[in-house]
């Protein structure tokens, strides 16, 4: 059988800000057949993207193809006129985004958008593509799939709009779809469905796939090959049971040993007798939301409900939940972001003000937070200097060479070279500008961070090592972390206990270790049950207690 995708010598260049040019894609061979999903996986920068986006001929602005051939069922998408790759786009090819929400329309109806490229195209009459969107819609597990398509985007779910993307993908019958990360946003139990969904029409369709993730849990469910990238480069290539059971490569071997970090090692009790120190902070009956206040004193929408723990001194508390349940809104209103409908907030044994605004500033620099995307809480006109350099002068008072010198002792302490501090955000890495994210907290000299899905946006390898750097920090400056994710390995590598929400209430606070054991909450168990395996069986053959499911469906 002739393979569907033959790629050969591919070579891509970016034209840097200075106008010098860099190989980013070079020489990379791999082929796909007809009905097979091949999966790159690679740390940030590695190439993946860029490579699935020539198959549609396509490169990101500043780039370009230089070499090599991407031929699609015989077409060559590098030398083809644009006319003729639009004609094969949607039709041949087809790409699901990893950001679905923006890849909708929020104006339209998700009818008109999901059928648009038949009427693109010509390849079919309205009332034929949208009878075959309701079938993909049933067929992809779509909760009322007669009418879903006459809602808007802001109407259903994250997870059930990464579903309407592909059936979007999926609607003209391509040979071959692209998938780029689509469940890195979502969280554990309804990746699993999204997954499952995916694989089923793909298999049902007899489709070829291109699937790009760093997450090699993921890619064990639904890839059939592998194709390990760096730097641009192919490392390796092997079927899926081969790459995670007997890597041949080192860096392959690496990427696997990042997938689950070791766990913390937990803090010394203090000795029998000794007197027990104030806890760094207090949670009591904690509530929060947003909206208009009503007569109540109630907001309008409450995403926290009276939740309350104890966070010891240099100990860690991970807090875990699906999309939605108040992960977030209870760092800002611990952060004084957002204030508290209800109940107290003690750090130190003091009573903390409800807004940042209305705290001391020595308040302010004992606790810090640092948020999820990096590109966002880093002002992108400002120098790494200038950035660590404010909460240095705000907090501490420090100028000229005293500044400076504890810059650089902030980049060393991230393990960043000194010479960053002139560079702007936009001229570093991911990982990068997530521990600049991290400097500027330490910069106050804190006694508590909370972490914010400070990892989810970052490749497995970069994601151990900022995992791994916390831990060396708090050893060194004895800090406590508060770590909000939705990554449970990542929790229990780094965390002494692990705080479950669900639906805006705490349901349960265990040892890292016990999370998901029998005798703990249902919720619990389905969320650890949810995690993915290392094994390329683990989707098939997943059981979850169909009760249990139901009853913790999203309401």
């Amino acid at each position: 059988m002739s393979n569907l995708v033959e790629i050969h010598g591919l070579e891509v260049e970016a034209t840097t800000d200075s106008g010098r040019r860099v190989a980013i894609i070079k020489g990379v061979d791999f082929a796909i057949a007809p009905g097979e999903i091949v999966a790159l996986i690679g740390e940030s920068g590695s190439g993946k993207t860029t490579i699935a986006l020539t198959l549609l001929g396509y490169t990101r602005p500043g780039c370009r193809i230089t070499g090599g051939s991407v031929a699609i069922d015989g077409h060559d998408m590098v030398a083809l006129p644009e006319a003729e790759r639009a004609r094969l786009r949607g039709r041949e090819i087809s790409y699901v985004p990893q950001s679905a929400a923006a890849a909708f329309n929020p104006s339209q109806r998700i009818m008109d958008q999901v059928i648009e490229i038949t009427a693109i195209h010509g390849t079919m009459p309205r009332a034929a593509a949208e009878a075959k969107a309701v079938e993909l819609f049933a067929a992809l597990s779509l909760p009322s799939p007669e009418t879903i398509g006459a809602r808007y985007p802001h109407q259903v779910s994250g997870g059930q709009l990464q579903r309407l993307s592909a059936a979007m993908a999926l609607i003209a019958d391509p040979k071959l779809v692209i998938f780029d990360e689509p469940t890195t946003a979502l969280d554990v139990t309804t990746q699993i469905e999204v997954l499952r969904a995916f694989k089923s029409v793909m298999k049902r369709g007899r489709m070829a796939g291109v699937y790009v993730s760093h997450d090699l849990a993921v890619v064990a469910q639904i890839a059939d090959r592998i194709v390990v990238l760096k730097g641009g480069q192919v490392q390796e290539i092997g079927s899926t049971e081969q790459i995670l059971t007997a890597p041949a490569h080192p860096y392959t071997a690496e990427l696997l040993a990042a997938f689950k970090p070791p766990a913390r090692v937990p803090a010394a009790p203090a000795p029998a007798g000794e007197a027990k120190p104030v806890p760094v902070l207090e949670l009591d009956a904690v509530s929060a939301g947003y909206g208009k206040v009503g007569a109540d004193g109630q907001p309008l929408i409450l995403a926290v409900r009276s939740v309350g723990f104890t966070l010891e001194r240099g100990r860690n508390l991970g807090v875990i939940g699906e999309s939605g349940c108040g992960k977030s809104t209870l760092a800002r209103t611990i952060a004084g972001m957002i204030a508290p409908a209800s109940g107290t907030i003690r750090f130190d044994g003091k009573l903390l003000a409800p807004l940042a605004k209305d705290r001391s500033r020595e308040a302010l620099r004992k606790l810090q937070i640092v948020f999820q995307s990096a590109d966002t809480a880093l002002n992108p006109a400002r120098s790494i200097e200038d950035i660590l350099g404010r909460p240095l002068t705000f907090y501490h008072g420090l100028g000229g060479k005293a500044r400076d010198a504890r810059i650089e002792r902030l980049l060393d302490l991230v393990h960043l070279p000194k010479t960053l501090k002139h560079r702007l955000p936009a001229e570093l890495s991911g990982g990068q500008k997530q521990r600049i994210n991290l400097a500027r907290a330490l910069a106050a000299d804190p006694e508590l961070v909370l972490c914010d899905e400070i990892t989810s946006a970052l490749d497995t390898v970069v994601a151990a090592a900022i995992i791994e750097l916390l831990k060396e920090l708090q050893r060194e400056l004895g800090l406590s972390y508060l770590f909000i994710s939705h990554d449970l390995n990542t929790v229990q590598a780094i965390c002494d206990e692990v705080a479950v929400m669900y639906h805006g209430e705490k349901v349960e606070q265990l040892p890292a270790g016990d999370v998901g054991s029998r005798a703990g909450h249902p919720y619990s168990r389905l969320l650890m049950s949810s995690v993915p395996k290392l094994d390329p069986r683990w989707l098939d053959s997943l059981e979850r207690d169909p009760e249990l499911v139901a009853a913790f469906a999203k309401r």
